[in-house]
C-alpha cells in the first residue's frame, strides 16, 4: 500500500494538467474494522469530495486489474463449559475441549468459489484468534474463536451472516464486524480507458477494499497497484522497484493529456 500512496503521490506532483480532473486521496484505518475508517467518514461528512466517474483503488495486484472485493466478516463463536479446579477437574466441563468443536468445523468446511460476472473468488473462513482461560488452576468456563469469513459478492452481509449462524449452528454466534463486497464491475464505460491501458487479464480481487465502499456510493471502482497480493501480512512481503515504476507510467499514460 505504501508504495501505491508513493506513485499517487508522483502523479499529483508531475502532472499539473490531467486530461480527466483527478482527485487524490489518502486516508487511514483501512486494515481495522469498518466503523474506524477514514474513507468511510469522509463519505459521512464530505461526500462531494468522492464524486467521480471511476474510483481507482492503489492495491497491490501484480500490476493487473483486480475486479471487485470479497465482503469480509468478522464473528466471535463462544463454546460454554462448566467452572472448576484443575485438581478435580471432572466436576467441570473444559471450554476449550469444547472448542475444539469449533475447530472441526472450520476444519472440514469447504468454501465456495463462485463466478460472479466472469471473475472466480474463492471463500474463506478461519479462525483468526482463540481467548479462553481463567487460571492456572481453573477450569475454564468460557472460550471465543474469532472467525474470519471472506465472502463472494454475490452474497449480501445478511446473508453471508446467516450462513456463519448455520455454519456453527449450536454454538452461541456474535458478529462483530462486517463490509459488504463489491461485484466486479469491468463492463462500466467509465472502467474501459484504464483496462485498455493495463491490459492482461482481469481477475478477482481476494481481499476486502474500499471499491466497496465506491459501490456503495453508486460509483465504479477497480483495484490497480504494484505488489503481489498473495504475499500480503507474510513474511517475505515486497514490491519489486520495477513495477512501482511501471505502475506510474501506466497511470500517467492514462491520466496524461
Amino acid at each position: 500500500m505504501k508504495s501505491g500512496v508513493a506513485v499517487a503521490l508522483r502523479l499529483a506532483a508531475r502532472l499539473a494538467a490531467p486530461r480527466p480532473d483527478v482527485t487524490y486521496v489518502f486516508y487511514d484505518c483501512e486494515e481495522v474494522e469498518a466503523e474506524r475508517n477514514g474513507l468511510l467518514r469522509l463519505s459521512r461528512h464530505r461526500p462531494d469530495l468522492l464524486h467521480g466517474d471511476l474510483a481507482v483503488l492503489m492495491e497491490p495486484t501484480g500490476g493487473v486489474i483486480e475486479g471487485g472485493c470479497q465482503g469480509t466478516m468478522r464473528a466471535e463463536v463462544t463454546a460454554r463449559g462448566k467452572r472448576a479446579h484443575s485438581a478435580r477437574s471432572w466436576m467441570g466441563l473444559n471450554a476449550v475441549h469444547v472448542a475444539g468443536g469449533i475447530l472441526d468445523v472450520l476444519r472440514s468446511y469447504q468454501p465456495r468459489q463462485p463466478v460472479v460476472d466472469g471473475l472466480t473468488y474463492h471463500e474463506g473462513l478461519n479462525a483468526v484468534g482463540v481467548s479462553g482461560g481463567v487460571a492456572g488452576n481453573v477450569i475454564p468456563d468460557e472460550c471465543v474463536v474469532t472467525v474470519n469469513y471472506r465472502f463472494a459478492p454475490d452474497r449480501g452481509e445478511a446473508e453471508a451472516a446467516a450462513h456463519v449462524r448455520e455454519v456453527f449452528s449450536g454454538y452461541q454466534v456474535e458478529i462483530t464486524d462486517s463490509a459488504p463486497g463489491a461485484r466486479p464491475g469491468l463492463d462500466h464505460p467509465a472502467a474501459a480507458a484504464l483496462l485498455a491501458a493495463v491490459g492482461g487479464v482481469p481477475r478477482a480481487k481476494f481481499g476486502w477494499t474500499d471499491v466497496a465502499r465506491f459501490a456503495l456510493l453508486g460509483m465504479p471502482a477497480l483495484n490497480y497497484g504494484p505488489g503481489d497480493p498473495m504475499l500480503a501480512h507474510s513474511p517475505d512481503e515486497h514490491v519489486p522497484v520495477a513495477q512501482i515504476a511501471e505502475c506510474e507510467a501506466t497511470l500517467e499514460a492514462w491520466l496524461g493529456p
